[in-house]
């Protein structure tokens, strides 16, 4: 291999104190790892005798992704920016050969089986990018349903599953579940769709079996349809693999990865060995991966179908089948496999994880540190703290189980700070320590009163200080994606015609104002129902907002046109009923657009 200079920062941004491995790829020979360093701006080499960085190639952006080609002569890094791109790397040279544009905030490439095309998840246009890379062009794009994160491959290569990172729909209803979606890649269209159990959302990676008969897809397990009033035994929150047979495209069942008195929170990468003894699944929030007998695991799945046992209410099920290997690093994300090693990217401890098959059965585990790193600050402990499930009883669920990516899950949550049977849309938190009052009703005075408040009622432990002020830190420190109905990063003219409407006509700005679109105050604009009939609630940010959905404070409003039409009685939530269809097509593109 070639020996390259590491790049000192992502080329065109400032220099990263941290570099956050997201995701990890491992050459054909086992000797080399590549990764993707979602900070640091670039994708490095790891020697697998030694565990040391021996080269890296600096590109635009946010790396993403890695596909590596069958030959492991060129590597594919996706970058995560609102005009993504995928980079094609040659790896003897270390050189970027050329860059190929595709959609917004790209992840997860994966070829097709004779390498000549190459599939992108755009999170946030909400589609798949194909890519013929004999010419260096996007040729299609394939609409997904919300937020497609992962995708994976059938053996055969004539199906692409997606995994879409959550549900789409109301809120306001008894079922809520992300959805898996199968693509085929000959008519290069959606063929099926795969809801998975109820309560199945975050997904964040999907994988599949040595043999292809199964596709194997991490998820939280959210217990919704209950008040929040204890947290043991998963009452709020467990966590699953789902497989699904490739055989007939359908959910074969959902595991449980919890210990009945401890949790396996937030769940993230996802791979098998490459002999198939082991389904390896990284959790993010407990800093650890399962090792699952993978043979064991099937015995007795198709034992408990025979004795009408449902392995996703059985706490402990995978007990005799599996070991939590605790990592040295900290929340681990996607995982590569070569030999007997299982390489995990450890995203906020600038590491990777090294796990090793031993012959006696047991597992050694190291850390190789990528290059050298600051020391966490007060924002970057704060995001530790935000995703560690350690700072919860059991370790059932951290900060982001609720708010992946400091945002919201779509679904309700009926919490115990404004009574019970009254259930709750999950807020977004951008700008939350900037817009008082926190929580739907505006009953926390702040954020920061909020942090602590979750700390002790969400998560059943007593809030620490020094973690609580870290974690404002970390939230204080966001700042919003730009949204997908830009221009060129500017307003469209549609969006424009809204701008006006929005601040004259609609009479949208009379509350929604100010530099975060808010007024700072509560109001009864008419939708409160049932218990919460003339409830006054807080007036959110728009920023952000197109990505947000669903809305209102049940949200049963599955889209801001369901707002400004169905659920506007009497024009008190703006004035929007006697908008033309134009007018109001021009309204939702400007309100998307912030």
């Amino acid at each position: 291999m070639v020996a390259l200079a590491l790049a000192a920062h992502s080329l065109g941004a400032p220099p990263s104190n941290y570099v956050s491995p997201s995701d990890v790829v491992a050459a054909k020979d086992g000797k080399t790892i590549y990764i993707a360093e979602s900070d640091g701006g670039r994708v490095s080499y790891m020697d697998t005798s030694t565990g040391r960085m021996t080269a890296s190639v600096g590109i635009e952006g946010s790396p993403s992704g890695l596909a590596l080609s069958a030959d492991g002569g060129r590597l594919y890094a996706t970058a995560a920016e609102p005009e993504g791109k995928v980079y094609v790397i040659d790896t003897a040279s270390g050189k970027v050969q050329s860059s190929i544009p595709v959609g917004h905030t790209p992840m997860s490439p994966v070829l097709s089986k004779d390498g000549g095309t190459l599939y992108v998840c755009n999170r946030f246009d909400n589609d798949i990018s194909v890519v013929d890379l004999e010419s260096k062009r996007e040729t299609a794009r394939i609409p997904a349903t919300r937020e497609p994160v992962a995708l994976v491959l059938s053996l055969d290569g004539k199906h692409l599953y997606v995994a879409n990172h959550l549900p789409q729909g109301a809120a306001n209803v008894d079922s809520m579940t992300s959805v898996i979606e199968v693509i085929d890649t000959d008519r290069q269209k959606v063929v099926k769709s795969i809801p998975l159990p109820n309560g199945a959302i975050d997904l964040r990676d999907i994988g599949i079996t040595p043999d292809g008969q199964y596709v194997l897809v991490p998820s939280i397990f959210a217990r919704f349809l209950v008040p929040t009033t204890q947290i043991e035994r998963g009452w709020m929150n467990t966590h699953a693999l789902n497989l699904i047979d490739t055989r007939t495209q359908t959910l074969y069942t959902t595991v449980l990865l919890d210990d009945p008195n401890r949790g396996a929170a937030n769940p993230w990468g996802v791979g098998c060995t490459e002999d198939g003894r082991y389904i390896c699944v990284a959790h993010s929030a407990t800093h650890e991966v399962s090792m699952i007998d993978r043979e064991a695991l099937l015995n007795k799945l198709r034992e408990s179908e025979r004795e009408g046992i449902d392995p996703a209410n059985q706490l402990g099920f995978l007990a005799g089948l599996r070991r939590r290997i605790g990592l040295k690093g900290n929340h681990p994300r996607n995982i590569a496999v070569a030999g007997k090693k299982v390489y995990v990217a450890e995203h906020l401890s600038d590491s990777i994880g090294v796990i090793e098959i031993q012959d006696n059965g047991e597992f050694a585990v190291e850390q190789a540190p990528i290059g050298e790193t600051a020391k966490p600050d007060l924002v970057r402990m704060g995001e530790i703290y935000f995703n560690d499930a350690a700072l919860c009883f059991q370790h059932w669920q951290s900060c982001t189980t609720c708010h992946p990516d400091a945002r919201m899950d779509a679904i309700n949550w009926d919490l115990l700070n404004d009574g019970i049977g009254n259930p709750k849309n999950t807020k977004s938190m951008l700008f939350s320590h900037v817009t008082p009052p926190a929580m739907i009703t505006g009953i926390r005075a702040s954020a920061e009163v909020a942090v602590r408040a979750g700390i002790k009622y969400i998560q059943f432990a007593v809030p620490e200080e020094k973690k609580a002020q870290a974690i404002d830190a970390y939230l204080k420190s966001l700042r919003p994606v730009p949204s997908p109905y830009l221009e060129n990063g500017k307003l469209s003219v549609g969006a424009t015609r809204g701008k006006k409407i929005f601040e004259g006509k609609a009479a949208c700005a009379k509350c929604h104002s100010g530099e975060y679109y808010t007024d700072l105050r509560t109001h009864d604009v008419g939708v409160g129902d049932g218990m919460e009939q003339g409830r006054e609630f807080d007036t959110p940010t728009l920023i952000e907002v197109w990505r947000t959905a669903p809305y209102l404070y049940d949200g049963r409003a599955a889209t801001l046109k369901d707002v400004f039409t169905e659920y506007n009685q009497n024009d008190r939530h703006g004035k929007t009923s006697a908008l033309s269809e134009r007018e109001l097509n021009d309204l939702l593109d400007y309100v998307n657009s912030l």
